[in-house]
C-alpha cells in the first residue's frame, strides 16, 4: 500500500482499538479476574490519553496528524464497544458502538484506497451533516430511555442479531461499490463530468444502479435494529428512504447527462436497489 493517508488511518485506528487486546493480557496472561466494566473503561481511559499523547509526540506533520487523530480516536471508540459487549445490559450497544465507528473509519480508508484523489478529512463523515449527527444521539437517548422503562425490550436477541447480519451486508455492499467504482466513486453528486469519469456497470453495480446508496440505508436500519430502538428504526427508515429517493433523483439527471443511452439501457435493465425508488423517470438533454 503507497498511500500515506491509508496507511496512516489504518494504523492509527489499530492502536486505538489495541485496548481489546489489553483485556486478553490482563485475564488469561496476568490472571486478573471478576474486572468490572467501570475499571476496564477506566483503564482505557487512562490508555486512551498516552496513546494521543504519543500521536501528539511522534506525528510531526500536520496532515498526517489530522488524519491519525481521527483514525485513532474511532479506533479507541472501537475498543470501547469490544469491552461494552461483555456487559449484559450494554451488550448490543457496544456491537452497535463498534459498528458506528468501523463505518467512518472504512470511509475513510476505502476512499483512500480506491480513489485518493477525492479524499479530504470530511471523507470519515464525522461531519457529514447537522441531521445525521441529530439521528445518532436521538438513537441514543431512545435505546437509554427504553433501557430504564423497558429494560426487556433490549434483550430481544433475535432482532438484534438480524440487526447485525444487515449492517454486516450494508458495509460489504458499500465498500464493494467503491472498490468496483475507483475513481468514480465520489462522496458527493457530481454536477460536471470530470476527465476519465466513466460509467460502470460490472460488480455490485451489475446488481443495483446505486450500491452505495442500497449498503448505507440497510446499514442505517441495522443499526437501529441492533438496539432494538423501535422508534428510530421507523424514523430511520422513512428519512432515509426519503433522503435517498430525492438524492438519486438529482444524481441520474446528472449521469443522464454525462452518459447519454449508456445509461438509457443502463436504467432498463439494473434496477436502483432500493425499495420503491425508481430513480429519475423524465428525459435528458
Amino acid at each position: 500500500m503507497s498511500n500515506k493517508y491509508a496507511e496512516t488511518s489504518i494504523l492509527a485506528f489499530s492502536l486505538g482499538s489495541s485496548t481489546i487486546f489489553l483485556k486478553f493480557v490482563c485475564v488469561y496472561i496476568i490472571g486478573f479476574q471478576n474486572i468490572t466494566l467501570t475499571t476496564w473503561l477506566f483503564v482505557c481511559s487512562i490508555v486512551g490519553a498516552l496513546f494521543f499523547t504519543g500521536l501528539y509526540v511522534t506525528v510531526k506533520e500536520k496532515k498526517y496528524f489530522e488524519v491519525a487523530i481521527r483514525g485513532g480516536a474511532l479506533g479507541f471508540a472501537f475498543g470501547i464497544g469490544f469491552h461494552l459487549t461483555s456487559s449484559e445490559t450494554f451488550m448490543f450497544f457496544g456491537y452497535y458502538f463498534m459498528a458506528l465507528t468501523f463505518f467512518h473509519f472504512s470511509e475513510y480508508f476505502t476512499t483512500a484506497v480506491a480513489n485518493p484523489k477525492s479524499l479530504t478529512l470530511a471523507s470519515f463523515l464525522l461531519d457529514h451533516s447537522r441531521e445525521y449527527t441529530m439521528a445518532a444521539v436521538a438513537s441514543w437517548v431512545e435505546f437509554m430511555i427504553e433501557l430504564y422503562f423497558f429494560p426487556g425490550l433490549k434483550h430481544i436477541h433475535l432482532i438484534s442479531i438480524i440487526g447485525l447480519m444487515l449492517v454486516v451486508f450494508g458495509e460489504i455492499v458499500r465498500k464493494g461499490s467503491i472498490f468496483t467504482a475507483k475513481s468514480n466513486f465520489n462522496h458527493y453528486v457530481q454536477y460536471v463530468r470530470r476527465p476519465g469519469h466513466e460509467l460502470v456497470t460490472n460488480g455490485v453495480y451489475s446488481w443495483c444502479r446505486h450500491p452505495s446508496y442500497v449498503g448505507w440505508f440497510y446499514w442505517s436500519i441495522g443499526t437501529q435494529l441492533i438496539l432494538c430502538n423501535p422508534l428510530c428504526l421507523v424514523a430511520y427508515t422513512v428519512v432515509s428512504w426519503k433522503f435517498f429517493n430525492e438524492r438519486i433523483q438529482e444524481e441520474e439527471i446528472y449521469l443522464l447527462n454525462f452518459f447519454g443511452e449508456d445509461y438509457v439501457d443502463y436504467k432498463k435493465n439494473v434496477r436502483t436497489g432500493l425499495p420503491f425508488i425508481t430513480g429519475y423517470q423524465g428525459h435528458y438533454s
